[in-house]
């Protein structure tokens, strides 16, 4: 199983040229079926992606329907143990909560790979190995 980071589901929505490379890649992921992903990163999504500020930011119905969709994949819901983990991989790895705990989820997901841009590629706990899939 491969972990998705909340940077995948935006850049698959970006209209931006700039960001047209990496929102095909992020497309080409979101095709996959051995994804897992947390509540945590489809809350990210929503706030990053309808927020104001945002040059096309979408509407609530837009952002809700893309999280319906993606629904689909294994959703690791937020715990109180998997807090407690991600307290640990923070004081353990010296990383921020928020990144913890997208690593205490992956691990909850049983998942060996993490796609993300803003973890450090190659980084590896043990468990899960983060890779970013733009390089």
């Amino acid at each position: 199983m491969t972990f998705l980071d909340t940077n995948i589901l935006l850049y698959a929505i970006s209209p931006a040229p700039a960001e047209r490379g990496k929102a095909l890649a992020a497309r080409a992921i979101l095709r996959r079926t051995d994804l897992a992903l947390s509540v945590q990163v489809l809350q990210e999504f929503y706030v990053q992606a309808t927020r104001p500020t945002r040059s096309q930011p979408l509407t609530h119905a837009e952002a809700a329907s893309l999280i319906d969709l993606w629904l689909r994949f294994r959703v690791i819901d937020l715990t109180v143990p998997l807090m407690r983990e991600a307290l640990r991989i923070k004081d353990r790895c010296q990383i921020s909560y928020w990144d913890a705990a997208i690593l205490a989820a992956a691990h909850a997901a049983t998942c060996d790979e993490l796609l993300s841009e803003d973890l450090n590629p190659g980084q590896d706990d043990g468990r899960v190995r983060v890779l970013n899939p733009f390089l």
